[in-house]
Formats: C-alpha cells, sequence, structure tokens
C-alpha cells in the first residue's frame, strides 16, 4: 500500500526487549531470571477456586457485569476500603481489567491528552513510557538518585532517593500526572512515608493526578511498611491506585487487575474500558473473588497466604543475594517486590569489550554473553530509563527470585561454575 499503514502512535515503541531476551534465555538453554513470574502453582486454595469457576455456575462462562463480576468488586472494595481508610462502593470505586498492564494502559487512555506531561520516576516499569506517547502525552523523566557505599558494604535500594528539588523543578502547568510504582520494579524500593508527602504535596500543590502502581504491596521485606499514596490527607481525590491478583496469588497468567479511586476520575475510566476490552474473563474474577474471601478471613494471621508467601520469598531473596555475591556480583537489597538489581561495574572495568553493537548498552552485551558462557538470563535494568539517561545506568542487571527452589538450584549450579574459573 501506498499510504502510511501504522498509527504515528506507534513510532519508536516497536521493539520490545522482553521478546529478545526471553528468546535469548530459550536459545541457549539458559536458567531465566529475568522474566517476573513465578515459575511454581498459584496456592492450593485459588487453584481449587477457579477449578470451580470452570465446573460450577454455568453462568460463569458467559458475560458478567462490564467493570466487574460483582462478587469481585464486593469484595475489593470491602478489602481495600479498609486498607485506604475510604468507604468504596463497589460499582463507582472499583473497576475490574484485564491485569495490571490493563488497568494501567486505561488509565492513561482515560487522563493523559495530547501535550499533556506525565512525571515518570527512574528506573521504571518500562509500559509507562510507551503508554503516555500512545496517549499523546509527552513524559518526563526524574531519576532516583543512588549515594556511594563504602568499600565491601551492601548495597540498598534505601541509598537510593529523590531530589526534592529536581522533583519540584519537573512540575509544570501542562504536567496532568505522576506515575508512581511502590514497591518498585526493577528496583525494589518501597516508598518512605516522608517521601510520598512529599510527593502528595507536590501533587496537591499542581493539581495533579497520581497514577500509582501497587501490583507488589504484599511483598516488603525486613520489616518496612508499604504505604498507599492514596491514604494519605487530600490524596484519595486524585490518585489512582492499581493493583494485580496475578503478583497477590502467584497466578499472572490469570490477568486479573482493578483500579480503585475516586468517582471523578473512575468514570473516565469506565468509559475507555467499555469502549475496549468491555469485560474481562469471568471465570477468572470469580476465582480471585473466592481467593480475596478466603484471604480477608485469614488476613494477617500466620495462616494468611500473604504472610506465608511473603516469608518464603524474602528467603528466596536472601538467597539469591548471597549466590551473586560468590561470584562478585555486586547485589542492592531491595525492600520489595519479585526482583534485585545487580551492579556489574566490577565485569565492565574487566571486559569492557564485549561483542554487541557500538552504540549497545553494556548491560545488553553483558547478558548476552552472560546467557551464551554462564546459562543465565537477567533483563538489562538500562531498559528502565529513558533514552538520555541509558548510559549512565547500563552497569545493573536485573535478576527475579521469586522462582522455585529447583530454579534457584539451578542458578547455584550455573554459578558454582563461574566460581570455578574465577579461583586463580
Amino acid at each position: 500500500m501506498a499510504k502510511r499503514l501504522q498509527a504515528r502512535r506507534l513510532d519508536g515503541i516497536d521493539h520490545n526487549p522482553w521478546v529478545e531476551f526471553i528468546r535469548q534465555a530459550s536459545d541457549d538453554d539458559a536458567v531465566n531470571l529475568g522474566q517476573g513470574f513465578p515459575d511454581f502453582p498459584p496456592p492450593a486454595f485459588a487453584v481449587e477456586a477457579f477449578q470451580h469457576a470452570v465446573s460450577g455456575d454455568f453462568m460463569l462462562n458467559q458475560y458478567t457485569k462490564a467493570f466487574g463480576y460483582p462478587p469481585l468488586t464486593k469484595v475489593l472494595a470491602s478489602f481495600f476500603g479498609k486498607l485506604l481508610g475510604q468507604e468504596l462502593e463497589p460499582l463507582k470505586n472499583v473497576l475490574v481489567t484485564v491485569g495490571a498492564y490493563g488497568a494501567l494502559f486505561t488509565a492513561f487512555q482515560a487522563l493523559v491528552d495530547e501535550g499533556d506531561e506525565v512525571i515518570i520516576i527512574e528506573p521504571f516499569f518500562d509500559c509507562y513510557e510507551p503508554m503516555t506517547l500512545m496517549a499523546g502525552g509527552r513524559p518526563v523523566f526524574v531519576s532516583l538518585k543512588p549515594t556511594p557505599t563504602q568499600d565491601g558494604e551492601l548495597d540498598s535500594c534505601t541509598n537510593w532517593q529523590l531530589d526534592p528539588t529536581e522533583l519540584a523543578s519537573k512540575f509544570t502547568s501542562r504536567t496532568k500526572a505522576l506515575v508512581l510504582n511502590t514497591p518498585s520494579n526493577p528496583l525494589g524500593k518501597v516508598f518512605s512515608r516522608a517521601e510520598l508527602e512529599l510527593v502528595a504535596s507536590l501533587c496537591q500543590q499542581h493539581d495533579v493526578v497520581c497514577i500509582s502502581d501497587e501490583v507488589y504491596q504484599w511483598l516488603v521485606y525486613d520489616g518496612y511498611q508499604h504505604i498507599s499514596i492514596a491514604s494519605l490527607p487530600g490524596m484519595w481525590d486524585r490518585t489512582l491506585t492499581i493493583g494485580s491478583a496475578g503478583k497477590a496469588f502467584s497466578a499472572t497468567g490469570w490477568k486479573v487487575g482493578w483500579v480503585l479511586g475516586p468517582d471523578s476520575l473512575m468514570q473516565h475510566l469506565r468509559t475507555v474500558h467499555q469502549n475496549s476490552v468491555f469485560h474481562c474473563p469471568t471465570q477468572a474474577q470469580a476465582a480471585v473473588a473466592w481467593s480475596f474471601e478466603r484471604e480477608q478471613l485469614h488476613f494477617g494471621q500466620p495462616s494468611s497466604y500473604f504472610v506465608q508467601f511473603l516469608q518464603a520469598t524474602q528467603r528466596s531473596r536472601d538467597h539469591m543475594i548471597r549466590s551473586l555475591q560468590s561470584v562478585g556480583l555486586r547485589p542492592i537489597v531491595p525492600q520489595g517486590s519479585y526482583f534485585v538489581i545487580t551492579d556489574i561495574s566490577d565485569f565492565k572495568s574487566k571486559m569492557p569489550d564485549l561483542p554487541g553493537a557500538v552504540d549497545e548498552p553494556y548491560d545488553r552485551r553483558f547478558i548476552k554473553w552472560m546467557s551464551k558462557n554462564k546459562g543465565l538470563v537477567a533483563i538489562p535494568v538500562s531498559i528502565f530509563y529513558s533514552e538520555p539517561h541509558r548510559r549512565l545506568f547500563d552497569h545493573y542487571i536485573r535478576f527475579c527470585f521469586v522462582k522455585d527452589e529447583s530454579t534457584l538450584q539451578a542458578m547455584d549450579e550455573k554459578l558454582q561454575k563461574w566460581r570455578d574459573e574465577l579461583r586463580p
């Protein structure tokens, strides 16, 4: 065809690095520690709930309410209303979406207009930038700044901080939204109350909406506390809080997410939802509803899945940190999430000329080398930065530690061989 085929909103966002590095793991038969999903079953009660949804009430094979299966919106309103300190109405304050990814896309499409600016904190989950661009907005980036550590000291994501003056300088009359991710991907940072109060103050001062991605809220380690920014004074009316059943119940393939917020914002998300996906799979929603009802009865107790999964995941995190240190990698201890990012500066100094394109960031070349030569795959952290900043942060890679014990053992075997090669 002579006419231009693709819409201009697709320009520059057609390449997806996930496809490349997942294929790399497969091609090299490497241990895939890149992609963020559990490679073990969801809890038995969640699986049973899904089986019951498939084999029980035949009407669960049909459409349900467009904005969410009523038992699910009801339990989400009850469960999160207590956590947020709000009386949530299932029909007005809850929208069920095709995963948290769908929630984010719906939010950007509903609120971001041509020329609107969206503040994104780096490093950021990589879909925030293309979703802003597809809505016609302009991403504005502000970086978390790492504080140098003493020699031999284990680094932590608590050392990565926002500069209050720099953050304030990013707000203009064109700023429409700020995207917050806590606990964050890829860094694993859990924003403190003081940091959230800074963000909240600036959002209120400049009349800005906060899109708060909180999918890892149940995975917060070492006694740190997750705080939803919507629970702070003056923030409920300008915040969209996004969650994920996939992350909550280790069932990422179910693709059930949600948005919570004031009706003044939610009405616009419902407009996008009803004119795009319209409806999410009923049976998956029913399974999530029953799972939350079960969790609500056990919440905060030793029998709670959220409590048990957190404990198991923290053990996996600590296991991976020790293993990575053993070969000279320098992990940055995460406060939350599925991930640990690791400093590869020492390798960059020792092996600066790895194969690859001249303009290819070092972390991408390192992962290809590591996959081929060490049988391990991670994700380059430079993909979580804007183009001008990628070279500044191309000495980090991201590993996922929410993996089965057998996967972690396979990792250990690969690392043992690596250790043996490093010995004089």
